[in-house]
């Protein structure tokens, strides 16, 4: 019983971690700017979070699980919004599940190698994670038409929107983030890895 219960300590406050690294939900009036700071943020605390909680248990699939618990509480948040009056699509709910699982098939396929997971999974989550939630936030429908007409009320003077200029799309935000989450990913699974040898 203890240790169950401990994997359930582990799986709760690594997902508060995760959640909380950045801000995790895409709300409609920050999506665009904020992605290349959420893709750097997110695939570095979900390596860390799933490898951890992947090398405790030594089960291959519990990282999809652990995903899965964060999406899970990202739509109950973004159901509250909703019964606050916000539409549908005020808040985007980020795509973590898909880089889990890639996770998952490299503990699985290099049977169960705790570097592997580290370097190959920590890349994957790193290169996918951004390009799935890019594709995630195309499907929003006119963002600055409902940031503008459902603004935050806790909504801070530098986050407000404003009318992009186009041709200047801070150069590829999908290539930024990618390339960035991708480098920071790995040493930051070692450090899951690391923990969880403590």
């Amino acid at each position: 019983t203890t240790h169950y219960l401990f994997i359930v300590v582990v799986a709760v406050n690594s997902t508060l971690l995760t959640i909380n690294a950045g801000d995790y939900i895409f709300y409609t009036d920050w999506t665009w700017t904020s992605f290349v700071v959420f893709s750097i943020s997110q695939s570095t605390m979900l390596a860390v979070g799933a490898v951890y909680y992947m090398l405790f248990t030594g089960v291959p699939g519990t990282a999809t699980y652990y995903a899965t618990i964060m999406t899970i509480y990202t739509w109950v948040a973004k159901g509250a919004w909703f019964a606050l009056g916000y539409p549908y699509d005020f808040i985007v709910v980020p795509v973590w599940i898909p880089s889990a699982m890639l996770l998952d098939l490299t503990y699985w396929a290099t049977r169960r190698n705790k570097h592997a997971v580290m370097i190959i999974g920590g890349t994957l989550v790193g290169l996918s994670m951004p390009l799935f939630n890019m594709m995630n936030l195309l499907l929003v429908r006119d963002p600055l038409e409902v940031a503008f007409k459902y603004p935050r009320p806790t909504l801070p003077a530098y986050m407000t929107p404003i009318e992009p200029q186009v041709g200047k799309f801070y150069n590829s935000p999908v290539a930024l983030g990618s390339g960035a989450g991708a480098v920071l990913t790995v040493p930051m699974a070692a450090l899951g890895a690391k923990l969880n040898t403590w």
